[in-house]
């Protein structure tokens, strides 16, 4: 379920490379067009329908702003008319931006690809000629963490995928418009597109899917310890093994850290420095203690090397995905919301 937003800001890669809030505003007018065109037929039907039986006297042929059954796109809610107050068809710069980042998701994947039009895989025989502009993930698993611990976890690959897909020389520009719209908080706008990742996407994806999400997401657990995303359509029995080595990976940086923390406190003798490295020490050693423990469980479950039959349905497969512990479910994926 792609919105028009992100095909059509997506799909135009022209020589000149316009910015992403230029092409924002040309789909803001070519949404406008669309609008005025559509209620404007919706009009002329109606008054000649009325005409043929004779209904001057019962019945208008003005059509609501709100009835109208295409999208318009405003900056923000307080934009939105009254007349259009309601209307399920009105999204914000917000909704685009969103939109926008679940097609690059897509593309990470191989679901889409910006070299072919519609859906580039849901399954069966892969065929790696539809990706030449951006090459998706190969081992369908991106890992998500509140610090860059790896070159290719999901913020790196999004800023990859803006480079081709909206060209380098507005790269910078097009990330800082991209992460503002969403309004998250965070010092850089890559601060803030992590932030965006690891609190809100999955929400977001699985309202669109209404809790039938086609990318899982591997969770540890409120610490944010380890999060890693993968694409149903692309697993296979070794699918929880590679998601367990990223997980062990992040589990090394975290000692790792520990340890240098450490060493800097022996010797340290500002206090206000101190008192940071003691307060991120602290987190440390609770998203150290969380991954550990999803490390048993997922690698319990990485043991059986689970199948998954698509034809059961997103609902079957997801309840699969849960371990047992002295009688007691522990889910291994991230709660549907």
């Amino acid at each position: 379920m792609l919105s028009a937003s992100a095909l059509d800001m997506a799909g135009l890669l022209t020589a000149s490379q316009p910015t992403l809030a230029e092409r924002y505003e040309q789909f803001k007018d070519d949404c406008d067009d669309r609008f005025d065109i559509l209620q404007a037929n919706e009009e002329e039907l109606n008054r000649i329908f009325i005409d043929i039986y004779g209904l001057q006297d019962e019945l208008t042929p003005d059509v609501a702003p709100k009835d109208v059954t295409v999208h318009r796109i405003f900056d923000s809610k307080d934009d939105v008319p009254a007349d259009m107050q309601g209307s399920s068809y009105v999204l914000t710069k917000e909704d685009v931006a969103k939109s926008l980042l679940s097609y690059a998701m897509g593309c990470l994947f191989g679901r889409y690809s910006l070299d072919t039009p519609g859906l580039a895989y849901a399954g069966g025989d892969w065929d790696a000629s539809k990706y030449t502009t951006f090459i998706p993930d190969d081992d369908n698993v991106v890992p998500i963490t509140d610090e860059e611990y790896f070159d290719d976890d999901l913020p790196s690959f999004i800023c990859a995928w803006l480079k081709k897909a909206f060209g380098r020389q507005n790269f910078e520009e097009n990330l800082e418009f991209l992460t503002d719209a969403l309004g998250t908080k965070g010092k850089t706008p890559k601060d803030k597109l992590r932030t965006y990742f690891l609190k809100q996407f999955y929400k977001d994806h699985c309202k669109t899917y209404q809790k039938r999400p086609i990318y899982w997401l591997f969770d540890s657990g409120k610490e944010n310890g380890f999060k890693a995303f993968v694409y149903i359509h692309r697993w296979t029995k070794d699918t929880e093994g590679r998601v367990l080595l990223y997980l062990h990976k992040v589990q090394k940086k975290y000692e790792t850290e520990l340890r240098a923390i450490e060493m800097n406190l022996e010797n340290l003798a500002d206090k206000r420095r101190a008192a940071q490295l003691e307060k991120r020490k602290e987190h440390l050693q609770k998203q150290l203690a969380e991954v550990k423990d999803y490390d048993e469980m997922l690698d319990h479950m990485a043991n059986e090397q689970l199948a998954m039959d698509l034809d059961d349905g997103v609902k079957v497969n997801y309840e699969k995905m849960q371990t047992d512990r002295d009688g007691v479910k522990y889910p291994i994926l991230a709660k549907l919301k």
